[in-house]
């Protein structure tokens, strides 16, 4: 959860002073049809938009680390240039490294999904109803029968068509990414130039620090936890006799990056692959346990205390926001959703006609 410091709203005779409300209907009314104007723009052009926020994001995780170099006399276009080769050679090689694994567990998949249902024999019963639950979708929605026979091919058809995408924004990504690490201050530059005083001239910059400093340390902690719970499923299922542990615990590693629902995606796979080589139902629910058991470790106990004095986002508005930007741009809009709210709440809490906005969207 982020949490992002409110700034002091006292005024000179020391008394809190009341956070501005818009009172105008006029505004209200057209800035409701100017944020329903910019999620249909958001939703229409999301094969450009997400890719550039992404970028934005991962400028805000690489900043430091380009520091780094600046501080030993390295020139800004090479530190870019290596960083951006770093981060392809690393996607690439973790592609290709579980890519072998996953072929193997797909031509798994037809042999053991027979045997799988006969450990599960005693959920024969709420199975067929959701079968048949599916059965009436397909007939109510008027699909062809040979072209989504099974719920499985649909989701795995589903599931490949939005990897395919989703690799193809990558690229989009990494080059956004490149300019905005070599050239991206000139955008604050520039916004600071057209502002008419001085107090918000400084606003702008406070902002910008202040997105800078809070959003790379939550994304900086983030990752080192989610590689820890990574290397720690990995661990889990290779003890565990799942084998192929670099697929599991990328897999893992990938999934904590969405908050609540995506360890729920973790313990259904672990679960399905734990049934897959188990021979017994109990023996298949060791690995989605010991799972979970990391999970609850790192979300409720290490993450927590690590970003407790920094970061909180109102948990209910965490799950709309995920909800929401899963539903715009798929994956990278569930990945990119905490972020984004945590960015807003920035904002919000140093522009003052938008501070209520901003302690509402509190934790």
């Amino acid at each position: 959860m982020l949490k992002v410091t409110d700034p002091e709203r006292v005024n000179p005779d020391g008394e809190e002073e009341a956070m501005p409300l818009p009172t105008d209907s006029k505004v209200i009314y057209l800035g409701g049809l100017f944020l329903l104007a910019s999620a249909a723009a958001l939703y229409v052009a999301a094969e450009i938009v997400w890719p550039l926020v992404f970028a934005f994001i991962l400028s805000l995780l690489f900043k430091p680390v380009q520091r780094l170099f600046a501080r030993i006399r390295v020139p800004k276009l090479i530190s870019t240039l290596l960083i951006v080769l770093a981060l392809l050679g690393l996607v690439v090689g973790l592609g290709t490294a579980i890519s072998g694994p996953a072929s193997t567990w797909a031509a798994k998949l037809p042999d053991g999904i027979p045997r799988l249902v006969e450990r599960l024999r005693f959920l024969e019963g709420p199975l067929g109803t959701l079968q048949n639950f599916w059965h009436q979708i397909e007939t109510f929605a008027g699909w062809q029968e040979g072209a989504s026979s099974s719920v499985g091919t649909a989701l795995l058809e589903h599931l490949f068509s939005g990897t395919r995408s989703f690799t193809s924004g990558f690229f989009t990504t990494l080059l956004f990414l490149f300019f905005l690490l070599v050239a991206g201050e000139v955008f604050l530059q520039r916004l600071v130039e057209i502002m008419p005083r001085f107090s918000s001239k400084r606003q702008v910059v406070e902002i910008s620090q202040q997105i800078e400093t809070d959003i790379s340390a939550y994304l900086v902690t983030i990752t080192g936890m989610n590689a820890a719970v990574g290397i720690a499923t990995a661990a889990v299922m290779w003890l565990t006799g799942v084998g192929d542990p670099i697929l599991w615990g990328t897999i893992a590693f990938l999934l904590n990056f969405v908050p609540i629902i995506g360890p729920l995606i973790g313990v259904v796979v672990f679960t399905l692959a734990g049934a897959l080589v188990a021979e017994s139902i109990w023996g298949a629910l060791i690995p989605p346990a010991l799972y979970l058991a990391i999970h609850l470790v790192e979300g409720e106990a290490v993450t927590p205390i690590l970003l407790a004095k920094r970061f909180t986002l109102n948990p209910v508005l965490v799950i709309v926001s995920l909800v929401f930007w899963f539903w715009m741009w798929g994956a990278p809009g569930a990945i990119l959703s905490v972020p984004m709210l945590a960015v807003t709440k920035i904002v919000c809490d140093r522009v003052r006609p938008l501070a209520a906005f901003g302690h509402f969207l509190e934790g």
